[in-house]
């Protein structure tokens, strides 16, 4: 049991859009999450550099008092309503004399060695659990106080991942509320996208429905017109398909009807002369029926042609000439000529079965519908880039004899060359003949440019 293959999933442009959105946003996004996140600890190392130098200069030119016992450390008072981290740091404050005599320790920092020269900012490792302290040493004015101001750096190193946090967070919570509304700004903006994909799937152009143009939108408007021009040009070529149709079995049913009847009178009781004229007769409607039916082989190898081979330089010249010779035989047998009256080359860019086609469709048609002792000429030459080829014959001047039954009718091979030419981007014309001759057919189409 066959069971109806389910349709393929196909992406959608929409979430295809969204990702690669998204995707940008989130490069952008991350790289304001480090720049913040980095900014955050650079302005939490600056806040706490400037505070220790804030109070180091603070404290410098206060009057110490000398009965102040050194090592008094200070309780952090609780401050409701901070985030994450209490900002009040505790801070440790030093003070020596001149002669290096500590005269005041405020905090819980080890003692800074007095014989540490350094001055300004820098990182301390004291105490028997060697803590990194940062600190900012200063002398006075009269080099007779020295000042160090010490805080903890896991401390300032809380307070800045605290400060980056905080700097971040938002941008935690903007992505999903971006992404959201990213998802619906792009569904209502390909809303009409939408809708033309729809109409275009419920569209039926068998019963002649076209493309509404009430896509006012500029990007649809040119698909909209180019699709139903698709469609315009798509019924032009099935109504082609179904006139030549109709025309070939026109053109056969009148051969395969006389062979059926004759076949039948055959098998009757007919006299000689009778019999003989059937079996001419049998002969004559086959070669009718196998020429149609070499023209519907010629016609279905345009299209073969033009799809599996490519153009490639053709002397349409060199090719008539073979082609005049060839029925120069057939048309002495009827009292007429064959000429050719060409340049020595003429050079065309196309497929040179399909060209000899089209020639010898022409050259047939005017044995096969003139009359006997007709004289017929292939002519040739350019003009402004373009290639011209016709076929001329002066059958019309000799109405007064018998024209034979045609094998075919002649609009079938026109149709024939029709499409050739229109492969090679040429055209097929009657012009209108000059004496001697009475009938014409061109053939048209651009000149090569040979080396």
């Amino acid at each position: 049991m066959n069971l109806a293959a389910k349709p393929q999933r196909l992406p959608q442009l929409r979430t295809r859009l969204l990702v690669w959105i998204l995707a940008a946003l989130v490069v952008v996004w991350a790289s304001f999450v480090y720049w913040a996140y980095q900014t955050g600890i650079e302005e939490a190392d600056e806040l706490t550099d400037g505070h220790l130098a804030g109070v180091a200069a603070l404290v410098l030119n206060i009057p110490s008092n000398a009965q102040t016992p050194p090592g008094l450390p200070t309780e952090r008072v609780p401050l409701p309503g901070l985030h994450a981290h209490d900002y009040q740091q505790s801070m440790s404050l030093q003070v020596w004399s001149a002669e290096g005599d500590l005269v005041l320790n405020v905090g819980s920092a080890p003692h800074l060695h007095f014989a540490d020269g350094r001055s300004g900012f820098f990182d301390a490792q004291l105490g028997p659990k060697h803590e990194v302290w940062r600190t900012f040493t200063q002398w006075n004015t009269e080099h007779t106080r020295k000042v160090a101001v010490l805080v903890n750096l896991q401390e300032r190193d809380d307070l800045a991942d605290d400060i980056a946090g905080q700097m971040i967070l938002p941008g935690l919570w903007l992505l999903p509320v971006v992404t959201l509304v990213l998802g619906l700004t792009i569904r209502a903006g390909l809303k009409p996208l939408t809708q033309l994909s729809r109409d275009v799937e419920q569209l039926e152009p068998e019963q002649g429905q076209r493309l509404s143009t009430g896509h006012n939108w500029q990007e649809f408007r040119a698909v909209t017109l180019a699709f139903n021009r698709l469609l315009d040009r798509n019924d032009e070529a099935m109504e082609r398909e179904r006139t030549l149709a109709n025309q070939v079995a026109h053109e056969l049913r009148t051969p395969l009807a006389s062979i059926s009847l004759h076949a039948q009178s055959l098998q009757g009781g007919l006299d000689p002369a009778q019999q003989a004229q059937a079996v001419q007769r049998l002969h004559a409607d086959a070669l009718r029926a196998g020429h149609v039916l070499n023209q519907i082989l010629a016609l279905a190898r345009s299209s073969r042609v033009a799809l599996t081979q490519q153009a490639a330089p053709v002397d349409l010249a060199q090719l008539a000439r073979t082609v005049g010779a060839e029925y120069a035989q057939a048309a002495w047998r009827r009292g007429g000529s064959v000429a050719v009256e060409l340049p020595e080359q003429l050079w065309v860019k196309g497929h040179a079965v399909l060209l000899e086609v089209a020639v010898r469709n022409l050259v047939e048609n005017a044995l096969r519908h003139t009359p006997e002792g007709t004289q017929i000429e292939v002519q040739g030459g350019s003009d402004g880039g373009q290639c011209w080829l016709q076929v001329c014959d002066d059958g019309g001047r000799l109405q007064e004899k018998a024209v034979p039954e045609p094998v075919d009718s002649l609009q079938l091979g026109h149709q024939i060359v029709q499409r050739i030419m229109a492969l090679h981007g040429g055209a097929f014309e009657q012009l209108e003949a000059l004496a001697p001759y009475t009938t014409c057919y061109r053939l048209s189409m651009p000149l090569a440019q040979m080396a």
